[in-house]
Order: structure tokens, then sequence, then C-alpha cells
């Protein structure tokens, strides 16, 4: 297929056709996981650059009772803009092989081709949500939002573009180590740990600043790190908090809240995330990558054998079986999820660009579907 053959305005008529077929196989795709597959949320990612094919989409899903919610992300900082392409667009597999600055350049001009084509949002009878410069300003257009709606619109005021490092490390073991419901204060073991702790991050973090320096012949100084002391029993705001935050964060808590906040942030099947294991002799380092999170561990040397072990066996959390036989769980390596039956999960269908493989959006003049069933 020629290189302009799936840009508007460019393609050939059988490239036209091939495109629709592809597209028509995506909400096929969609319907199967909605119907078939237990699916409540699909994301139809695309630019859909103009109004008439955005309302054709909208009556498309809706003759299979498919809420539609469309969400534009328009930029007009170029600072923003060459980062993103930088960090995200050139690392797709269009792009192998291809040197750092060619393949910013090429993207870039595959973004100019399509500008003169697209129309932004103003259709007034259909759900949509505009961002503008990575979250600047938000404009909403609500016709009949339900309740996955607004939990959209929430988790998208929270999020920002800035990269940062995520620690996970487990609380010290406290005097009265038992109980989970006392605020208890740590323990000589507990002392001992978390002073073995911060050693540790501190070296690794100084670490990465040198390294920092080696790449850039510059001293900057790294983020500062936040801590939560505690922990509320909804862990919802916290994820929407540790999304907003712009440093680097370190959390320190219980297991069972580790294993939570690792797998969202690592997509790990939901009947695998009771058998994470978050040993006190290291601290999990999760770092943003284009397409998705990375984990490392960071030992911390010199801690008493006892105080290492996960959580106690007495605490009963019951684990169903993802793709293990009955009565077995399935053990869960960190940077490596499962799928598995019983999971919530979120689908991703692309349609493809003018090489025909599928990508995320269209860097500053991005839009995409999420069709919502309430």
């Amino acid at each position: 297929m020629p290189p302009k053959s799936m840009l508007t305005g460019a393609a050939s008529p059988s490239s036209v056709l091939f495109r629709q077929k592809i597209l028509k196989k995506c909400r096929e795709d969609i319907y199967h996981f909605l119907n078939h597959e237990n699916g409540q949320i699909a994301i139809y990612d695309a630019v859909n650059p103009t109004a008439a094919g955005r309302r054709s989409l909208a009556k498309e899903f809706g003759k299979h009772d498919v809420e539609t919610l469309f969400i534009e992300s328009a930029c007009t900082d170029e600072r923003i803009i060459e980062e993103n392409v930088r960090s995200v667009k050139i690392s797709s597999p269009d792009y192998v092989g291809w040197s750092s600055e060619d393949a910013v350049k090429h993207y870039l001009s595959r973004m100019s081709a399509k500008i003169p084509h697209f129309e932004t949002m103003e259709e007034p009878e259909l759900n949509y949500i505009k961002m503008f410069n990575a979250g600047e300003r938000i404009t909403i257009n609500n016709c009949s939002f339900g309740y996955l709606s607004h939990r959209i619109v929430f988790y998208l005021l929270n999020l920002h573009i800035k990269s940062r490092h995520t620690y996970f490390a487990r609380a010290g073991t406290s005097s009265e180590e038992d109980s989970y419901k006392t605020d208890a204060g740590l323990s000589d073991q507990g002392r001992l740990y978390a002073e073995k702790m911060g050693q540790a991050l501190l070296k690794h973090r100084d670490g990465e600043r040198q390294a920092q320096v080696d790449r850039s012949g510059a001293d900057i100084p790294l983020k500062p790190l936040k801590s939560y002391h505690d922990l509320a029993v909804r862990l919802e705001p916290i994820i929407l908090e540790l999304e907003r935050q712009q440093e680097d964060l370190l959390i320190i808590a219980h297991e069972s809240v580790l294993r939570v906040l690792y797998g969202y942030l690592m997509a790990c099947n939901a009947t695998d995330i009771p058998s994470l294991s978050f040993p006190r002799n290291e601290i999990i380092e999760i770092i943003p990558a284009s397409y998705n999170n990375e984990a490392t561990s960071i030992p911390i040397p010199g801690l008493p054998p006892e105080i290492i072990p996960p959580s106690p066996e007495d605490l009963k959390i019951p684990v169903p079986p993802s793709e293990a036989p009955s009565g077995t769980a399935t053990p869960m390596t960190l940077g490596s999820p499962k799928a598995g039956p019983g999971t919530p999960r979120i689908t991703t269908t692309s349609p493809p660009n003018e090489n025909g493989t599928p990508e995320p959006g269209e860097g500053s003049l991005l839009l995409v579907e999420r069709a919502l069933r309430d």
C-alpha cells in the first residue's frame, strides 16, 4: 500500500475500500467484546477527523445499544508535541531502524498532512470531551452522561504527561504486627528496616542522578520524593492522587495496598493481584514507558531474614484461578501480567496508519472514541 493511501484526500478507491473493511472488523471486535466477553468499556482509538464521520460512528454504535463518548486532545504547544513524538510515537514499529531525528521529522510531516482535513468537535448532539494542551483546559458537551462518563471526566482531570517514578516499599514491622487495625509504632526491627530502606533508595537515586549527568552533562537535581504516611481505606482517591502527582512518589504501605496499586499501574490480571508478593528486602520502582509501564526491583541489603517474607499465611485472601488448574494460584512475575477470564478488562482497537499497522492516537490532533455501555 502506498505511504499516503491512508491519508484523507490522498487514498485510492481500492485503499479506501480496504480501510473500510478494517474499520468494520474493529467494530465487530468491539461488539463481540461487549456482548460475549462481559465487556463494559471499549476504546476505539482513531483520528476520525470529520463531523460527518463521528455522527455516523455514533449512529452505528447506537444501533447496538452502545453509548459513545468522544475524546479529542488538541495541542498548540509545539514543545509538548515534539516531546510526545520523541517519547512515544517514534518508538512504534513504524520507525524501527530509523534515526531519532528522521523519525521525528517524518512523524511531524504526517501530522501536518492531516491537519487540513481535521474538523474539531462541535457537534451539539454528541457526548464529547475536548482536552487542550494536555489538560491545560477541558471542554465538556454533556448530552446524556451516565456514571461511567462522569468517572472518565474526573479521571482525565487528574492526568498529566510529566514523567515521574513511583516506588513501592513494604511498611516496617510494628510492635503489634498481628493487628491491621491499630496504628502501632515500629518495632526495633521495623526501625532497622526503615533505615536500611532509606539508605538503599538514596543510593539508587544517587545512581540515577549520576546517569542523568553522564547522559546530558548537566547536574539536574532529582525530583523530591513525596510519601504517604497512611492510605485511606477507599483506594480510588489514592489512585487519582497517584495519577495527579508530578513528582517522584514513594508509597510505604501494607502488602495488600501495594498489591492493588501495583496491579493498577502494571495492568495485572485482577485474579492474580491477591497473589502478588512484596518482600521487605526490595523496593519496586515503576517507570512510565511508551506503551506500558516497566517495573524493576531495588535490593535492600543487610536486613534480618525473619522480616523479609511477605504477609503471614494466616491472612486469608481467596485467589480464583486464572490460567491455572482448579485449586492453584497463578504466580505473578513483575512486569509480566497474564490475562484471565475473571479480569474486568478494557479492550483497545486501533484502525491502521498508512503502513497498515495499528497505532495509538495521532499527536496533537488525537481523537479517541470510548464506547460506553451503562
